[in-house]
């Protein structure tokens, strides 16, 4: 009897993935030529900072910042903003980027793929910073802040633009895979990489091993995905650093048949890209500017709070609220039933439209455990339906729209009703740009005072306050212009 045998498998190591080089070629070689960009980024950056000062006054984030060994302080490290802590850039990648996302109130990308550009900020600017303190020290020239918005703009379009067609969260993964994949291809370049190197560090991030959206959803919502990117900005400079050292890449890490990203983890599907790589995504990006809340729900709460005056003193009279959006807003935070946590809550559709139409206002604190306790926060759910309307999920969709919309109307027993108001774009959106940049500048403001006296609060706004001077300030020097006197 003759036995066969399995053809062998070919151990010739092919010509990388095309996506792999094509992330390589853009970071190094692609130059960013775009004024609106740049203007975007600055604000991008200042509104980003913001955000991550916002969170040191939540126990929950800073119980998770600092050094592994308390005391530690590594000589030129990064400075983590806000605080007196100076890491080395892995640590520090990470406490930045659990600043940043933990209220959830950073930009936002909507597209196939969900996520939040800026988070990829935790690598950058940990990166920046002690690359510039490196230098400094050694009498060499240090990375000024123009050089970190084009390294801004380079990763939120490596994110982005991945974003446009390949759904991760359709197979369960959390997008967090392209914080991870774009801050260590920008990072690696950061730190001198070349063309071969930066090409493994990426493969690097495609096979790491990748986050479910398990810690996002109904019933397991939970704080993990305040700190998520930091945790991808932080593996993403901890691969760029091994690479730089000589560790191998994985040429086709996302085609190989079988072990590859495409067929263990997307179902066979190959990874597209949309659009070539430019800097289409941060000049649309989308800023959270009014309420720290599920981009899906920035509309509604709009909606919510132009019906506040309407049913503030007939809340005991509402029977119905029909709330009306699109589908990836049902997918995501169309939730019923108790509401464990306030992560359990910013993702909650009804929860924030609810405290909208109540208190005309929706703000981080609306989501702790005491102002959750209002019974009629619940009540208020209990009577809301949610609906789809096919056109909004097109128009979310649409390239040339990118719209987010929503609609609210309240119902009340005598059978009247108010208006069905509607907001298609957030103010955050790049239609309503001219109103949003005046809005960016007063959050700003308003996060610097919760940290900073007003001497250094004025410090840091002249520096900041134009372009060219800004983007000519070394980032060393623009670090320390966040460290908080106090406790430094």
């Amino acid at each position: 009897m003759t036995m066969s045998r399995a053809s062998p498998v070919s151990n010739v190591r092919p010509e990388p993935d095309r996506l792999l080089v094509d992330i390589a070629d853009y970071v190094l070689s692609t130059p960013i030529d775009s004024a609106e960009a740049y203007a975007t980024a600055r604000y991008c950056l200042l509104d980003t900072l913001g955000c991550g000062l916002e969170s040191l006054e939540y126990p929950a984030c800073t119980k998770l910042l600092g050094p592994i060994v308390p005391g530690t302080v590594v000589p030129h490290g990064a400075k983590v903003p806000g605080t007196s802590f100076q890491l080395d850039p892995v640590l520090a990648a990470f406490n930045i980027g659990t600043m940043i996302r933990w209220l959830d109130f950073n930009d936002t990308w909507l597209a196939a793929e969900w996520g939040h550009p800026s988070d990829n900020l935790g690598a950058i600017l940990a990166t920046a910073d002690h690359l510039s303190r490196t230098r400094v020290a050694q009498g060499r020239p240090p990375l000024v802040v123009r050089d970190l918005l084009t390294a801004m703009i380079k990763a939120h379009e490596i994110q982005g633009v991945l974003a446009l067609d390949n759904s991760f969260n359709r197979v369960g993964l959390d997008h967090v895979v392209l914080v991870k994949v774009a801050s260590t291809a920008v990072v690696t370049a950061m730190l001198g990489g070349t063309r071969d190197e930066v090409i493994d560090a990426v493969s690097n991030a495609w096979i790491d091993g990748q986050s479910l959206r398990t810690y996002r959803h109904a019933p397991n919502a939970g704080s993990r995905k305040s700190w998520a990117a930091g945790d991808a900005t932080s593996r993403a400079v901890r691969i760029a650093w091994m690479t730089l050292r000589g560790e191998m890449g994985y040429p086709s890490a996302l085609s190989a048949k079988t072990w590859g990203f495409q067929d263990v983890l997307f179902e066979g599907k190959p990874l597209t890209l949309a659009r070539p790589f430019g800097s289409y995504v941060m000049e649309n990006v989308l800023f959270k500017i009014s309420f720290p809340a599920e981009f899906h729900a920035q509309t509604a709460v709009e909606c919510a709070l132009a019906l506040h005056t309407q049913v503030r003193e007939r809340l005991d009279r509402i029977t119905g609220v029909t709330l009306t959006t699109h589908e990836s807003a049902i997918r995501i935070i169309d939730k019923t039933g108790p509401l464990h946590n306030p992560a359990d809550r910013d993702h909650c559709l009804q929860y924030m439209t609810a405290v909208g139409l109540i208190r005309g206002n929706l703000t981080a604190a609306d989501y702790e455990d005491v102002a959750a306790a209002d019974p009629r926060i619940d009540a208020l759910r209990a009577k809301m339906t949610v609906v789809e309307d096919p056109r909004y999920s097109q128009a979310y969709l649409d390239p040339g729209q990118r719209s987010i919309a929503n609609a609210v109307q309240v119902f009340f027993d005598d059978g009247s009703a108010t208006d069905r108001v509607e907001v298609e774009y957030p103010v955050g959106h790049r239609r309503r740009r001219a109103e949003g940049y005046p809005l960016l500048e007063t959050k700003f403001a308003v996060n610097l005072a919760r940290r900073f006296a007003q001497k250094q609060q004025a410090t840091i706004r002249a520096a900041c306050a134009d372009p060219a001077t800004l983007d000519a300030l070394p980032v060393n020097a623009f670090v320390d212009l966040f460290v908080d006197p106090f406790t430094a």
